[in-house]
């Protein structure tokens, strides 16, 4: 079995949740702070991911939680990207096209795999982005889109999977060109 390593920038406006679906997943669940200090600058947050139906079955996901008002360029290129916004906040939505501006702009050419994440999901009454619309956003972009609530654990770990499950398949990919390189 080999450990694949990688690396997901967590990226969104303030207050959209990236914090709280950072140690929901963590904790698997387990633990949701009722208070957060708003992060400064970056928090680091590392899990294993078993990827069931796989030889290479675990892969090491450090999330980079960036400040909801700063991009840390010197973290250098993106190799997975996870994209929140909050179901109830339309600007944190809008604003998700500058995020993704920023982190093409540092991606040196490469096409950067990830996840649109609508986080509070449980705020159903204060609801301002359908998902029709943030799904559609994301397919424009190339991302899966997922809808989540860190309060209510409500499928958070779902689309942090989905990133250790990309990671294996760009890991088998470069494999497979390494192989035909070789022959």
């Amino acid at each position: 079995m080999v450990k694949l390593r990688t690396r997901c920038l967590l990226l969104g406006d303030a207050a959209v949740g990236k914090s709280s679906l950072c140690h929901m997943f963590h904790s698997e669940g387990v633990q949701f702070q009722r208070s957060y200090t708003m992060t400064a600058g970056v928090e680091l947050v590392t899990k294993c991911a078993t990827i069931p139906d796989s030889e290479h079955s675990v892969v090491s996901l450090t999330t980079h939680n960036q400040s909801g008002s700063v991009f840390c360029p010197q973290w250098g290129e993106a190799w997975l990207l996870c994209l929140v916004f909050d179901l109830s906040s339309d600007q944190s939505f809008l604003s998700c096209d500058r995020w993704l501006q920023r982190v093409q702009a540092h991606s040196l050419g490469n096409t950067v795999s990830g996840v649109l994440l609508g986080n509070k999901c449980d705020l159903l009454e204060r609801r301002a982005v359908q998902t029709e619309e943030a799904q559609g956003w994301a397919q424009a972009h190339g991302l899966d889109y997922y809808e989540t609530s860190a309060k209510e654990l409500d499928t958070c770990s779902a689309p942090l999977l989905r990133l250790a499950q990309t990671c294996l398949s760009l890991y088998e990919q470069s494999c497979e060109r390494m192989h035909s390189l070789a022959s």
